[in-house]
């Protein structure tokens, strides 16, 4: 009977292992890696075209297909909120656009800021689109397009 209890006392500990060996971390940031958005400032009210000014720290950037570690590019989520299933690769939409060439910075016209109140917020992504995890998000911010 012991045996039996060992043996299942052992299985369950090497499958729980397993269970957290599956929602590792796939990523290690360094301590103070962030992403966030420079300019223009939460609350600021702004003119058509806008230039928007993306802003890292302890991240390398590097194009969508480089897998140089700690590297990513951008994506700019427009009056969207991050994608809930960060497992899978980002998808492109009006709302959702990707920087694959590792820019640093965007002007976009009324066709993507059109006037009114908007938010914005980064979201990193691996050489395939993926977030990496954890997740690197910028805080969100709003603007005002007049």
């Amino acid at each position: 009977m012991r045996t039996l209890a060992l043996a299942a006392l052992l299985f369950a500990v090497s499958g729980g292992a397993a269970i957290a060996a599956d929602a590792a971390p796939d990523h290690f940031w360094p301590a103070g890696a962030k992403i966030n958005i420079v300019s223009p400032k939460s609350g600021a009210k702004v003119k058509s075209p806008v230039t928007i000014v993306f802003g890292h720290k302890g991240v390398e950037l590097a194009p969508a297909g480089d897998k140089t570690p700690n590297s990513g590019h951008f994506h700019l989520l427009i009056d969207e909120a991050a994608p809930a299933d960060l497992t899978v690769p980002l998808p492109t939409t009006d709302h959702l656009l990707h920087y694959g060439k590792a820019q640093t910075e965007v002007t976009l016209d009324a066709s993507k800021l059109p006037a009114g109140k908007h938010t914005l917020q980064l979201i990193m992504g691996d050489a395939s689109h993926i977030p990496h995890s954890p997740a690197l998000v910028s805080k969100k911010i709003t603007i005002t397009v007049e």
